[in-house]
């Protein structure tokens, strides 16, 4: 068994894949609270890691810096002398950077070509979907004699807003008079493509179905490239478009003044179920977009998919069948209704 006294975390993809993986380092400090653990991470997904009570250190791998070559690479994170290295998401070029920087203990998936580069390796495929992708990571740890029961009781995120966002937001409430004891339902429309949304025109309803029967305050999140999709969604004088309002910290720090967020499969609905808020998801009934792999990890999550009886779902067949159309926002407005009241 390993004991480690200095590890690195390699997880390098999208926002939800890096929310996800916050947990490994809880279950790390719970074991060896002495070890230091540092993440590498891409620079825009910087505000998920840097109040994290659990990680120690982190370093930035700047868009630019995709294009470096392993060998560069290596000589970066060899500084750090790492004794351990668990890469989440397998790439070759992560893979030869860490051999050649030396690290002791190489943990990775045995199911890679250049497998061969790790020392420990860990047999799971995680395209089946058997499991969801938090404890996929976590089953990452058993070299280390790592073995618990991660579960959506007992797991551990520690994302927390960072106070000068905090302080932002609540400027930027008090700029659209919004009340603090009106409830905040907020609505992410957009997905960036990781699966199938929900139609926008479904969304709309919702929307509707939320403003004229409730009293609440709805917030339309997403990019400054959603902003126009976004706007679709401003039905009345309650419904605010908060597109391209706010980077990362910012996002977090609003995510944290809702009631419930609803949105397709994407990044901020990680966020919002890390930070327990209430959680409306749809998805598609896709094996490789499962809820039962890349759902909220909480207790406090509803799923929606498609009401047609299909097997074996591909991207095509969806698209194809409009499934997502099939599902019905008058049940999503009752979710949400008795979330709130």
């Amino acid at each position: 068994m390993i004991e480690p006294k200095n590890i690195l975390i390699i997880r390098t993809d999208r926002i939800g894949d890096l929310v996800l993986t916050l947990p490994v380092a809880a279950e790390i400090k719970k074991k060896y609270p002495n070890c230091k653990i540092t993440f590498l991470i891409r620079k825009y997904t910087e505000p998920l890691v840097k109040e994290n009570k659990f990680i120690d250190d982190f370093i930035l791998l700047d868009e630019n810096q995709n294009e470096i070559s392993a060998l560069q690479l290596s000589k970066k994170i060899k500084n750090y002398k790492f004794d351990s290295v668990i890469l989440v998401h397998p790439k070759f070029k992560l893979a030869l950077a860490i051999f050649i920087a030396g690290i002791k203990n190489r943990i990775s998936t045995g199911y890679r070509w250049y497998s061969f580069l790790f020392n420990h390796k860990i047999y799971e495929h995680r395209k089946f979907a058997e499991k969801h992708e938090l404890e996929y990571n976590i089953n990452l740890l058993k070299p280390f004699g790592i073995e618990n029961d991660v579960n959506k009781k007992n797991v551990e995120f520690n994302l927390i807003p960072d106070e000068k966002s905090v302080q932002k937001i609540e400027q930027w409430l008090n700029k659209n008079n919004i009340n603090r004891e009106i409830p905040i339902v907020i609505i992410h429309p957009g997905s960036g493509g990781s699966a199938i949304d929900l139609p926008i025109s479904k969304f709309r309803e919702l929307v509707e179905l939320l403003v004229q029967n409730l009293k609440i305050i709805v917030l339309i999140t997403g990019s400054e490239s959603e902003k126009e999709l976004c706007q679709n969604l401003v039905v009345s004088k309650t419904v605010i478009n908060a597109a391209g309002e706010f980077d990362l910290n910012g996002l977090i720090a609003l995510i944290n003044y809702a009631e419930v967020f609803a949105a397709n499969s994407t990044g901020p609905i990680h966020i919002a179920a890390a930070l327990g808020k209430f959680v409306i998801g749809f998805y598609p009934k896709i094996v490789a977009c499962s809820p039962e792999r890349w759902g909220p990890y909480t207790e406090k999550s509803f799923i929606f998919m498609p009401d047609l009886d299909c097997k074996n779902c591909t991207r095509e067949q969806c698209e194809k069948l409009n499934c997502m159309n099939t599902i019905d926002v008058n049940e999503v407005y009752e979710k949400i209704k008795n979330l709130i009241y």
